[in-house]
C-alpha cells in the first residue's frame, strides 16, 4: 500500500519528535552584593550574633560554590559591590547612586532577566526604596538579605538567596518595582519594613500585606504595587543632581523640644519630617519651632511614629502647612522629599508626590 508523501513527512515529524531531547534556555540573572549579614561569616556555627569584620566576609564566588542550586533555577553571575572593608556607618547617598547606575545598566542590558541585590537587613528597605523612585526597569529586581550570618546553625541565607532568585527568574514579578524577598516571603519595596532585631520573619508589609511567596512547588503572586515606580517614576538616576537636597528627621513625644527644629534650620537643611504621635502631630516646643522653620521655605512632612495606619490630610494639618506623608515610615518619607526636592519645593506639588509613591 503507497503511503501519501504528505503523511510520511507527517510520521517522521512526529519520530522526531518523540525521540528529540529540548534543551531551553535558562534565564539569566545577576546577583549584585552589597554585603549585609548573608554576605558575613563568624568564628563558629553557633555564632550567629556577632559575626563579620576583618576576613569574616563572604564574596559572591563563596555564595555561588556554596549554593549550586541556584543554577538549576537560572544562569547565575554575580558581581562584588561591596563597600570596602572597615567602612562604618552604613550606606551614603552617594553609594547608592552608584548601585541605582549599575542597576540601571543592569536593566537596559537585553542579556539580563532578572537582578538580585544583597544587603544589611538595617537599612534594607530604605535602599530597595531608593532603587524603586530611581532605577528605570520592566525585569525583576529583588533585594534580599538574612537574620543569621551565612556561617551560622540554620542560616536563613543561602535559602532566601535561592527563592530570591527563584522570584528574579519569574517574568511575572516583572514591572513590580523593586522587591524583597525573606522567609519566603514577597513584599514590596515601598511597603516592607523590619519589625524585629533577631527573628528570621521580621519583614513584613503592615498596613498591605505581602505581594505573595516562594513556595516549594512555585512562586506565587497574589498582589502587585499600585504606586508609581521604577519605569514609570519621575526621579531616574540619570536626571538626579549629584547631591541631593538635606532632610533630617525628629521624633515627637512628651516635651520634644523645639530647640531640635530651630538647629536644623541653623545647620539649613531644606525639609524636616517629624515622626508625630497618634496620626501624625508634633510636640511640645516643636508646633511653635516648626511654624518658624515653615517661614524660612523648609518644607515639613507628618509621619505617624505608630508604625501602622496613614497620616490624614486633615483641615488643621492643611493650615499648619505640614504635608501628610501617607503610612510611609519616616526614614522613608525622608528619601521621598529629598527627591520631591530636587523637583519642587510647592507644597501642593509636594502632595502629590506623597499621593502618588
Amino acid at each position: 500500500m503507497h503511503t501519501p508523501s504528505r503523511f510520511r513527512h507527517l510520521l517522521l515529524a512526529v519520530a522526531f519528535l518523540t525521540s528529540a531531547t529540548f534543551t531551553f534556555a535558562k534565564p539569566n540573572v545577576v546577583i549584585v552584593s552589597m554585603g549585609g549579614t548573608i554576605a558575613s561569616k563568624a568564628t563558629s556555627r553557633m555564632n550567629i550574633n556577632n559575626y563579620g569584620g576583618k576576613g569574616l566576609g563572604v564574596s559572591p564566588t563563596e555564595w555561588l560554590h556554596d549554593l549550586p542550586e541556584v543554577q538549576d533555577v537560572a544562569t547565575v553571575t554575580a558581581e562584588d559591590m561591596r563597600q570596602p572593608e572597615g567602612t562604618v556607618g552604613g550606606d551614603t547617598f552617594e553609594y547608592l547612586y552608584s548601585i541605582a547606575k549599575r542597576l540601571q545598566e543592569l536593566a537596559n542590558d537585553s542579556s539580563v532577566d532578572g537582578i538580585v541585590v544583597t544587603h544589611g537587613t538595617n537599612t534594607l528597605a530604605e535602599a530597595a526604596w531608593f532603587m524603586h523612585l530611581t532605577v528605570s526597569v520592566k525585569k525583576p529586581v529583588v533585594f534580599v538579605g538574612s537574620q543569621r550570618p551565612w556561617s551560622g546553625i540554620s542560616s536563613d541565607g543561602p535559602l532566601n538567596l535561592y527563592n530570591a532568585v527563584r522570584i528574579a527568574a519569574t517574568p511575572e514579578a516583572g514591572g513590580m518595582g523593586v522587591l524583597q524577598m525573606m522567609n519566603d516571603t514577597l513584599n514590596g519595596a515601598r511597603d516592607v519594613t523590619k519589625t524585629n532585631a533577631y527573628r528570621v520573619e521580621t519583614f513584613k508589609s503592615l498596613d498591605t500585606g505581602p505581594l505573595g511567596y516562594a513556595d516549594p512547588d512555585k512562586v506565587i503572586i497574589y498582589n502587585k504595587p499600585l504606586r508609581r515606580h521604577t519605569s514609570d517614576s519621575e526621579f531616574n538616576i540619570a536626571t538626579l543632581p549629584a547631591k541631593l537636597p538635606e532632610v533630617e528627621i525628629l521624633y515627637a513625644y512628651t516635651e520634644s523640644p523645639g530647640y531640635l527644629v530651630d538647629a536644623l534650620v541653623e545647620h539649613g537643611v531644606k525639609g524636616i519630617i517629624i515622626d508625630g504621635t497618634g496620626a501624625g502631630s508634633p510636640g511640645g516646643g516643636q508646633v511653635e519651632a516648626i511654624k518658624g522653620a515653615q517661614a524660612k521655605n523648609i518644607v515639613v512632612v507628618a509621619t505617624a511614629r505608630t508604625r501602622g495606619g496613614r497620616v490624614e490630610d486633615t483641615p488643621k494639618r492643611r493650615e499648619a502647612n505640614i504635608v501628610p506623608g501617607d503610612n510611609l515610615p519616616p526614614e522613608k518619607a525622608r528619601i521621598l522629599l529629598k527627591l520631591a526636592l530636587t523637583k519642587t519645593t510647592d507644597l501642593a506639588e509636594i502632595q502629590r508626590i506623597f499621593d502618588t509613591y
